[in-house]
């Protein structure tokens, strides 16, 4: 049959059939069967969206005189995309996004929950997030992971605000039902981090004597050997045209968490690069520099991200970022649905 030809509409059967059929809890499918399978490729309802910093900025400070933390738990603005309904408080259709503010002097209790998180520090100095024991310090352009079912809060020593870039794969694991959070008490803290145990790629601790083995090995990413790595990799090949970095599990190679992947990427002075178009969902956070964002949807849309600033890109649709500096590089933080779409057979580039 022709993906052309008009299939039945629901009014176009008698009200008694229809009746008949919602007291037997049953759906006629052909009235809603393009809706559900449309032809050739995917039509979503993720719409590209531009999230300024310095907009939202002055108001999840005024979050923070409004609403103690002892009444926030979490002090959070959702990022939500209006293609999917601002109540809904998604990004994509497994992506979650949010700015969480935590003040000088202030603690976030522990908890953990079934989503997986990892925190992107955007500004300040002094906070620390603990997971699973391990005191994790928060610096500018950080990635802190706190993976599902791991307890973990946030505290801050410092003297001025610390915020962050929240993302999760809440939406997904609440469309499942298996959305839920235990609270729990301050952990106490071990001196042993991740962080430095696996601060070369391609060298791991040795288990001579055995260890105790630990699903997330490396829960905290430090930008600076995450940026460094990137330089290196410019520097070492300059007709690379993509100049990216994949946030894995140090042990094993996989994805850093199992349903969202994270990236870091590197525009060259001036550079304008064109990626291809592919199944999941992106986020994109620039962490230094100023890019311009072209994302050809229908109707296409255009942005140019400040330092701080957060757009996505819903999936199937290519992207194209411009660096707006002609003599320093511009760095972004990427997340996406990759690995989701991995296990699940559906990935594609086209």
């Amino acid at each position: 049959m022709s993906d052309d030809l008009p299939l039945g509409r629901l009014e176009d059967l008698p009200a008694d059939y229809v009746d008949a059929l919602r007291a037997l809890n049953l759906v006629p499918l052909w009235p809603s069967l393009r809706a559900v399978l449309p032809p050739a490729r995917p039509r979503p309802a993720t719409q590209a969206t531009h999230w300024s910093y310095q907009a939202l900025r002055p108001l999840l400070l005024r979050a923070g005189e409004l609403t103690p933390i002892e009444k926030a738990e979490r002090r959070v603005l959702v990022l939500a995309n209006p293609g999917h309904g601002l109540e809904n408080m998604k990004a994509s259709p497994a992506m979650y996004l949010g700015m969480q503010l935590l003040l000088p002097g202030e603690w976030a209790p522990s908890h953990r929950h079934t989503p997986n998180a990892v925190r992107m520090v955007v500004e300040g100095e002094g906070a620390w997030t603990t997971v699973d024991g391990e005191k994790c310090p928060m610096s500018r352009g950080d990635l802190i992971l706190t993976p599902t079912g791991l307890w973990h809060e946030h505290g801050h020593d410092g003297s001025a605000p610390v915020v962050w870039l929240d993302v999760l794969d809440l939406p997904l694991v609440y469309y499942m039902e298996a959305s839920y959070h235990v609270n729990g008490t301050r952990q106490a803290q071990r001196s042993e981090r991740g962080d430095r145990a696996y601060t070369r790629g391609g060298m791991v601790p040795t288990p001579v004597f055995g260890r105790a083995g630990k699903r997330y090995p490396m829960l905290r990413y430090p930008w600076a050997e995450a940026r460094a790595a990137l330089l290196a990799l410019a520097e070492d090949q300059p007709a690379l045209e993509s100049v990216q970095i994949t946030y894995v599990n140090p042990e094993t190679g996989e994805d850093a968490e199992n349903i969202l992947g994270f990236h870091a990427l590197m525009l060259r002075p001036g550079q304008t690069l064109t990626l291809p178009a592919r199944s999941p969902a992106q986020v994109f956070h620039l962490i230094e520099g100023s890019v311009d964002v072209q994302v050809a949807t229908d109707t296409p849309k255009a942005f140019t991200l400040a330092e701080a600033d957060t757009c996505c890109a819903p999936g199937y649709t290519p992207v194209t970022l411009r660096n707006r500096a002609a003599q320093a590089p511009a760095f972004v933080f990427v997340a996406d649905e990759s690995p989701l779409h991995r296990k699940l057979g559906v990935y594609e580039t086209r």
